[in-house]
C-alpha cells in the first residue's frame, strides 16, 4: 500500500448532465451549504441539505436517493450504513481525502460504494509549513508572553529551516506539495513512501526518523499506519526533534508522544489532529471538561501547538470539496445509467 493520500478522487466535469439528480448532503455546515446551493444548479443537482449527521434515524432523508454526501467530522456507523442501504443508497461521497470515519469494507458488503474528494493540497501544505516555522521559532511561548506585555527575548533561541533536515512521511498530493515548499527554504529533505511518487530523496522510515530534525506526517490512516509513530519509532528519533501532524491523530501513539515530550526526548510538536478529537474538535468546550487527559497535558506544554483539524479549511479547498463531491455523485449516476 502507499502512504500517500487515497486515490479514489473526483475529476472535475466540464459540463452538467441533462437529467436532474437528487443528492442528500449530511452534516453540512453553513458555509458548505451556501456553496452547494450555488453550485448544484450548474450540475443539474437538487440537493437536500441537513446539518444532521448521517444515522439510522436520519437515513430517511436519503429515501429515493442513490447518492449521498457525508462530512469527516462524524463516524458513519455500521447501523447507519445498513439503514442507508435499505433506503436505496448505493454511493457515498465523503467530503474528505480520508476514509477512516467509514468502514469501507462493510459499506461494500451492504451494496454501497464510497469515494473521497480531491481538494487543493496547498491548503494543508501551507498550514504544515506554518506549523513547522512556529514550532522551531518557539512561537507559542513568544506570543503568550507578548499577550501579557512581557517583551523580553526568550531564553530559548529559534532554529532556521535551512539548518535542519525535514522528513516527510507520505508523498501523495499533500506530501509532495510540502516538499515543493521546503525546497525554497534550502533545508535537506528526506521522504518515505512505500510507492515513491516524487523526485525527493527517499529512504527507509527508520533511517528518516534517525536523521530528521522535523518529521511531518501526510499518510492516510489505515490498519497498517495506525500508531505509525509508536514508542519504538519515537525512541529512534533525534533528541530534540519535532513532530508535525496534519494527517490523522492516530498516526501517532499519543501516550508515547506525551512521555517523549515530557522527558525532553522530543523538542516539540505541532498537531492539527489528535487521537480522540471526535466530540472535542469543532465544538465549544470552554465550559466543560475535555474528556482527554492527553490533550490537556499536551496543551499545557510551551513547546506544543494544537489546532482543531483546520489545516484543510480555506476558501479554495472548500470550493474544491463541494464541486468534486457533486462530480463524484454525478459520475456514479452516469455509470449506473449507462451500465
Amino acid at each position: 500500500m502507499t502512504y500517500g493520500e487515497p486515490v479514489r478522487t473526483a475529476v472535475r466535469s466540464p459540463a452538467p448532465p441533462a437529467a436532474v439528480t437528487g443528492i442528500t448532503i449530511y452534516g453540512c455546515e453553513p458555509d458548505e451549504a451556501a456553496l452547494f446551493r450555488e453550485m448544484a444548479p450548474r450540475f443539474g443537482v437538487v440537493p437536500t441539505i441537513t446539518d444532521a449527521a448521517v444515522s439510522e434515524t436520519t437515513s430517511e432523508l436519503a429515501l429515493g436517493r442513490r447518492c449521498i454526501s457525508v462530512g469527516h467530522k462524524t463516524r458513519v456507523t455500521s447501523s447507519a450504513l445498513r439503514a442507508l442501504s435499505e433506503a436505496g443508497v448505493e454511493y457515498i461521497s465523503t467530503r474528505s481525502a480520508g476514509f477512516d470515519h467509514i468502514d469501507v469494507g462493510y459499506a461494500e458488503r451492504v451494496g454501497i460504494s464510497v469515494g473521497n474528494v480531491a481538494y487543493s493540497p496547498d491548503s494543508v501544505a501551507d498550514y504544515t509549513l506554518m506549523l513547522m516555522l512556529m514550532v522551531v521559532r518557539n512561537a507559542k511561548s513568544v506570543l503568550r508572553r507578548a499577550e501579557v506585555h512581557d517583551y523580553r527575548l526568550s531564553e530559548v533561541r529559534g532554529k532556521e529551516l535551512r539548518d535542519l533536515t525535514v522528513g516527510v512521511v507520505g508523498t501523495g498530493r499533500i506530501g509532495a506539495a510540502v516538499i515543493d515548499r521546503l525546497r525554497g527554504f534550502g533545508c535537506q529533505t528526506l521522504a518515505y513512501d512505500s510507492r515513491p511518487q516524487t523526485s525527493a530523496d527517499y529512504v527507509p522510515l527508520d533511517d528518516l526518523l534517525v536523521q530528521s530534525d522535523i518529521v511531518t506526517l501526510h499518510t492516510p490512516l489505515t490498519a497498517e499506519t495506525h500508531h505509525l509513530l509508536d514508542r519504538r519509532r519515537i525512541e529512534q528519533m533525534r533528541r530534540g526533534a519535532v513532530v508535525v501532524n496534519t494527517g490523522r491523530g492516530p498516526l501517532l501513539d499519543t501516550e508515547a508522544l506525551v512521555l517523549a515530550l515530557e522527558s525532553g526526548k522530543l523538542g516539540g510538536a505541532a498537531l492539527d489532529v489528535v487521537e480522540g478529537e471526535e466530540g472535542i474538535f469543532y465544538a465549544d468546550c470552554r465550559d466543560k471538561p475535555l474528556g482527554s487527559e492527553a490533550l490537556v497535558r499536551l496543551q499545557r506544554m510551551p513547546n506544543v501547538l494544537i489546532s482543531p483539524h483546520t489545516a484543510y479549511y480555506t476558501d479554495h479547498a472548500l470550493s474544491d470539496t463541494v464541486e468534486n463531491c457533486l462530480v463524484n455523485c454525478l459520475t456514479f449516476e452516469s455509470g449506473k445509467q449507462h451500465g
